[in-house]
């Protein structure tokens, strides 16, 4: 090969030299060599259209990825920010959605208990013109009395209206729809249960809570016979025993201490934790209480038991009487600190609150009141109240029906009194319809559209930007194809250097 040569550049302008240049001096005074290097092992110019046609792959992977998808996020690599804010904004997608299907469901619940009372509506213009008729001094006897029966009739189709009344299983019109239970003495009361009935008849007024445990929950308990003087004292012997079943295994060399922790340690699966008892024996009791909780140790080895043997236990449920609205009712069908009545009102005690002796407010309940969940979130819910519509709860009675006389204003006082309760109650279910439901759809629909259209900015992709972008990619994936090639063809030129 020749000698490489080195030119300077002088200021002249282009053209006034003609020779040809392999070097130059720069401005600042350095030679600059111009020479052409080949080299087969290293081809830089392929690995940089290998690298930038790669790069160009996995664009056309996420641009087909998208298309086929519709969605610009398909993973959180795709944009985490972005993931973040379209998973919340879809959670409270499904979350409207839901609470829509609950304003629907809330006025069909509202729709049925509104059409009973149509019906006793009906039944009492039916009562009102009898009284009327029977008010007229041309009827004898008889006919008074047909009306009469006519009348305790309609009584008893306004109690069987009131009481089959039902949405689902739920009854609507005899004042157990949706009772309201909670708890004012924490401490004392976890839960307070009440199921719309009480002392065997439905719940007509909103009271406080009273109760009086008769009989405190109690764990079941048991102790040992060996005694250990200290923590450190070792177990006399190797040997096994059970507890409520499971079994453990001690080796020689067991101190006190590490026996009970063995235990503790596996009080999930046995329901039983030990301590320490009096007299420095081992001591036993049931996580829970009540006659479902038992313990039951047996031990052969005489680690426990002095000479081996079993210990058995099993605890004590806890029973009041609950007193609400003047009555008072024996709860004793519960389990454990759970108070349970033949109605199925429940009260659930506290540790705290499981002490023989009265306690008065420890709940309050109010009647009749139905919640439901018509937003998306905590708090945004809306009531209805529901009362007892029997013909007893309405004023109608015996005596106060009684159109056999000649007098009909006491009857005809009790009817109108009754059919403007119904009517009232009517206009408060439809009020509840129209300005609550349907207004809570209207809005929540509109939220739910402009929700929606978020998401879809944030998530899917623009179809005709997305094609423009793939139809790019796909371009520039030839030429970088091309380019590759010629890239790799280009040490094929050292050849022509060794003939």
């Amino acid at each position: 090969m020749a000698p490489s040569q080195t030119w300077q550049i002088s200021p002249q302008a282009s053209g006034q030299d003609d020779q040809p240049e392999t070097g130059r001096q720069s401005t600042l005074g350095f030679t600059e060599e111009n020479n052409m290097s080949f080299r087969i092992n290293t081809n830089v110019n392929a690995m940089n259209a290998l690298r930038n046609l790669g790069s160009t792959g996995m664009e056309i992977n996420k641009a087909t990825t998208r298309l086929a998808t519709g969605l610009r996020i398909n993973s959180g690599a795709d944009d985490p920010s972005g993931l973040i804010a379209s998973e919340s904004y879809r959670a409270q997608l499904s979350s409207m959605d839901q609470a829509l299907r609950n304003n629907q469901d809330a006025m069909n619940f509202a729709k049925t208990a509104e059409g009973g009372l149509d019906e006793v509506n009906r039944l009492l213009r039916d009562a009102r013109s009898l009284a009327v008729a029977n008010g007229n001094g041309t009827l004898d006897d008889t006919q008074k009395q047909a009306n009469q029966t006519q009348l305790n009739s309609i009584m008893s189709s306004i109690d069987r209206i009131a009481g089959n009344t039902a949405f689902g299983s739920k009854k609507l019109l005899n004042g157990t729809a949706g009772t309201q239970s909670s708890v004012i003495k924490s401490a004392d009361v976890s839960k307070v249960s009440f199921t719309g009935q009480f002392n065997g008849a439905a719940i007509a007024n909103d009271g406080a809570v009273d109760i009086n445990v008769t009989t405190a929950g109690q764990r079941a308990t048991a102790l040992g016979t060996v005694a250990y003087a200290t923590g450190a004292t070792e177990v006399a012997s190797a040997g096994s025993f059970t507890v409520n079943g499971t079994q453990f295994t001690v080796s020689a060399g067991t101190t006190r201490d590490q026996l009970i922790q063995s235990i503790n340690d596996k009080s999930s699966e046995t329901g039983v934790t030990a301590e320490v008892g009096a007299g420095n024996v081992v001591s036993f009791s049931s996580i829970e209480y009540g006659a479902d909780a038992n313990v039951t140790v047996v031990d052969a080895n005489g680690l426990l038991v002095t000479g081996g043997g079993s210990l058995t236990d099993s605890g004590v449920d806890a029973e009041a009487t609950v007193t609400f609205d003047g009555a008072t009712v024996t709860f004793d069908s519960g389990k454990g600190l759970n108070l349970k009545d033949a109605d199925g009102n429940s009260i659930s005690l506290t540790a705290g609150g499981n002490v023989a002796g009265a306690n008065t407010g420890v709940g309050y309940v109010k009647r009749g009141s139905s919640d439901f969940q018509i937003g998306a979130n905590a708090g945004q819910t809306a009531s209805l109240s529901l009362g007892n519509f029997s013909a007893g709860a309405l004023g109608l009675n015996s005596t106060s029906t009684n159109i056999t006389g000649t007098d009909m204003s006491t009857a005809l006082g009790a009817i109108d009194s009754a059919i403007a309760s119904v009517a009232d109650s009517r206009g408060r279910i439809g009020s509840f319809m129209k300005n609550t439901l349907e207004s809570n759809v209207r809005s929540l629909g509109i939220a739910r559209e402009n929700l929606a259209a978020t998401e879809s900015t944030i998530r899917e992709i623009d179809v005709a930007a997305e094609m423009t972008n793939y139809t790019k990619l796909q371009i520039l994936q030839q030429s970088g194809i091309s380019m590759l090639a010629q890239a790799n063809s280009g040490p094929q030129a050292v050849l022509s250097l060794l003939r």
